[in-house]
């Protein structure tokens, strides 16, 4: 399903136009980026002529998200645009994300030194924060690769990387063989200081490429070239696990855009450091696309807060199947350069994202002990919510929704499908309310309930848990269902406001629009920062700095739209842990090594509260991002047309708000003018969101048509 045109114009002076268009020929005008949800496939499309930006939902198939995406730009093309014209495509997607969560990825061997078998299931024996440090009964996930699927290799390196024991071909191409007669599909390969010394893994490789070339190979030194075993052995495991699975996504995809006659050399995959690349890179390299589905609406986040001036904001991505909450300080995301996917470690940079089973598809049911659960399974796309009509029969959040009043049957997507609330309200009084003996609407309020508070903590782990004030801070409401309900989140969290963007619902997929290329690299070294020679630090910043100029060069970015940022990894000795401290681009002296160990101090307190002065500090990693800078997309302004807010106002319906019934104002939001109030309660209806202002509250339109909610008493 789609529904054509719905957006609105860039002013001719913030229009990108035809400034970047090194790798095209000179009738490329429009740029295309697709988010692929659970549910819906969200679609912005720019014309960079005439700054033409609209939008589309289509819903996503799960079987090949890349179905959706054909219809997507066929839906486009029906509007009389050549799909030859399109000269720049970016893809958020969740293929490695669904793969790793539901345990879908390929059948993966692991090879790491011998007398090393044991790392992986061992790991590092902590727990995730929450209920499970209580459990008695918690079990680790399952492993990526079984015992019988792990070989050993006959070598050894040492801490300084060098070589005590040669590696042993011979019995290698045996350990090999063996794991290939066991139906790997893609091997991981892990060898005990592989960052210092590659050359081992290196000649593994091309023992492997002889013995069983049809196997998919990652090497720790090329994922992942960086202290601690374990992590890099985890973060190699996960890439071997779902490099394959994504490579043949993505070559289909591109068969697909190629037959749409979409070939334009700028097609892009987000990754989850918030930054694209190319199609080629994410292939190779597909644990970087974990978190490409949120990243997108976080980048976007850090626009709002530039576009409004509110500093420090919360992105609350609600969409069909998960919610991704972020927290955003002083207009930067926060970024980690380790994290957990349900329970896996993984160690590239990425943002850091919090997410939850809490979306317009999760599921309510009652246990086997009589008590009321939501999620953490989702009707997804297919067969969807029951009030889509399709042949769902659970009940789940937009059912809930639809029940209370607080969605429109008849006006969902533009009014291009129609909800069904007899079917709705049939799931949850079959399912909920007859178990629990309750009426209907208080089964449905107990749901939202439920979810509000699972989605609550979420917010407070990274904010409250991490020593942030959340009064300081404003929720910006997006994806499908995110802004349905903000008003009491926000309200329930003591937050000092919401902001909910023009296009809330497609909100992730314009985040792909303001995204840049960028590659990261790391490689450990472990040094004294006293006694460091500066000419070791140029030269090891250096060659990575070649690495990542020559990959963007490759991607096809001239020099002028290159920009390098590096970092060094330090810590006292001795700790645990480490930071990371910003360098600048210039050549280090030995006054940029004093001024950096001030520095490392100063932060360490600001972040500790207490630092060691007189304790020697370790340089322990390089990291280096190169940034191919793509043209910026600024969202336009509006001007005051006059409109009163009685002209859009739609319908006055009864809606439940806190157990009371009201009768509460729908307004087609498109129609609201700039520099109007709508007190709440109110319902604003458009094409792909729903927003609800609680009473008390009052949303104002800004210039960028953003609803900026005042939270009231």
């Amino acid at each position: 399903m789609n529904a054509g045109i719905h957006g609105s114009r860039i002013t001719p002076s913030a229009c990108p136009g035809r400034q970047l268009r090194d790798q095209e020929d000179e009738m490329s005008r429009y740029r295309i980026t697709v988010d692929t949800g659970g549910t819906f496939s969200d679609f912005v499309y720019l014309d960079e002529d005439t700054g033409l930006v609209s939008i589309t939902k289509v819903a996503s198939t799960p079987d090949d998200p890349s179905r959706a995406i054909l219809q997507g730009i066929e839906a486009l093309v029906a509007q009389g645009v050549r799909a030859a014209d399109i000269g720049f495509f970016c893809h958020g997607t969740t293929v490695g994300t669904n793969a790793l969560l539901e345990g879908n990825g390929v059948k993966t061997g692991l090879l790491v030194t011998e007398g090393f078998r044991g790392v992986y299931e061992v790991a590092e024996q902590a727990r995730p924060y929450g209920p499970a440090i209580f459990d008695v009964l918690y079990d680790k996930p399952a492993m990526l690769v079984s015992a019988s699927l792990t070989g050993e290799v006959a070598e050894r390196v040492d801490f300084s990387g060098t070589v005590l024991k040669p590696l042993d071909e011979n019995a290698l191409r045996q350990t090999v063989l063996t794991l290939r007669s066991r139906g790997i599909e893609s091997l991981a390969v892990c060898l005990l200081f592989s960052f210092l010394h590659p050359a081992h893994e290196a000649r593994l490789r091309e023992i492997v490429a002889e013995v069983a070339p049809e196997v998919s190979i990652s090497l720790s030194s090329e994922v992942l070239p960086q202290i601690r075993e374990y992590y890099r052995l985890s973060t190699t495991v996960i890439n071997a696990y779902l490099q394959p699975i994504l490579a043949r996504y993505i070559a289909q995809l591109d068969r697909r855009l190629s037959q749409a006659s979409v070939t334009t050399r700028q097609k892009y995959i987000m990754q989850s450091n918030g930054g694209m690349s190319t199609f080629d890179a994410a292939a190779r390299r597909a644990v970087t696309t974990v978190l490409s589905g949120p990243a997108g609406g976080v980048t976007a986040g850090a626009y709002a807060c530039r576009m409004t001036g509110v500093a420090n904001i919360i992105t609350f991505d609600m969409g069909g199947t998960s919610c991704d909450v972020a927290l955003i300080k002083d207009g930067e995301p926060g970024m980690a350069s380790r994290g957990k996917i349900e329970g896996r470690d993984l160690a590239v940079p990425m943002m850091d994202i919090n997410t939850v089973s809490a979306g317009g598809g999760t599921i309510a049911k009652v246990d086997r002990f009589g008590a009321l659960e939501v999620g953490p399974h989702s009707a997804g796309a297919v067969p969807g919510p029951a009030c889509y009509g399709r042949g769902g029969t659970e009940p789940t959040i937009t059912d809930c929704n639809l029940v209370l009043g607080l969605l429109s049957a008849d006006n969902f997507l533009g009014g291009t499908m129609r909800l069904d609330a007899g079917k709705a309200r049939q799931a949850i009084d079959e399912r909920i309310a007859q178990p629990l003996g309750i009426d209907t609407t208080a089964a449905a309020e107990g749901v939202i309930r439920i979810i509000d508070v699972k989605m609550e903590e979420a917010i407070k782990a990274i904010s409250t848990m991490c020593g942030h004030d959340l009064r300081d801070f404003h929720l910006l409401a997006f994806g499908g269902a995110g802004p349905l309900h903000a008003g009491r989140i926000a309200r329930d969290l003591g937050m000092a406001g919401i902001i909910v963007p023009l296009y809330p619902g497609v909100y992730s997929a314009i985040g792909l629009l303001m995204s840049d290329v960028k590659h990261d690299y790391v490689q450990s070294r472990m040094t004294q920062l006293r006694g460091l020679d500066p000419a070791a630090v140029n030269a090891m910043f250096d060659r990575l700095v070649a690495l990542a100029r020559d990959e963007l060069h490759d991607d096809g970015f001239a020099a002028d739209r290159i920009s390098v940022q590096r970092a060094l990894d330090m810590r006292y000795a001795g700790q645990g842990y480490e930071m990371t401290l910003s360098c600048a681009d210039a050549p280090f002296g030995v006054a940029d090594l004093v001024e950096l160990r001030h520095r490392f101090d100063a932060q360490h307190r600001a972040m500790f509260g207490h630092m060691a002065p007189e304790e020697p500090v370790e340089v322990v990693s390089y990291r280096v991002r190169g940034i191919g800078l793509v043209p910026a997309v600024e969202m336009p302004r509006f001007t005051r047309t006059g409109a009163m807010l009685e002209a859009a106002r739609r319908e006055t319906r009864s809606v439940r708000f806190d157990s009371v019934e009201m009768d509460c104002p729908v307004y087609q939001r498109e129609h609201i003018d700039v520099g109007t109030t709508v007190p709440g309660p109110a319902i604003l209806d458009q094409y792909d969101c729903t927003t609800v202002l609680c009473p008390g509250q009052a949303a104002r339109v800004d210039a960028y048509k953003n609803l900026i909610v005042r939270m009231g008493s």
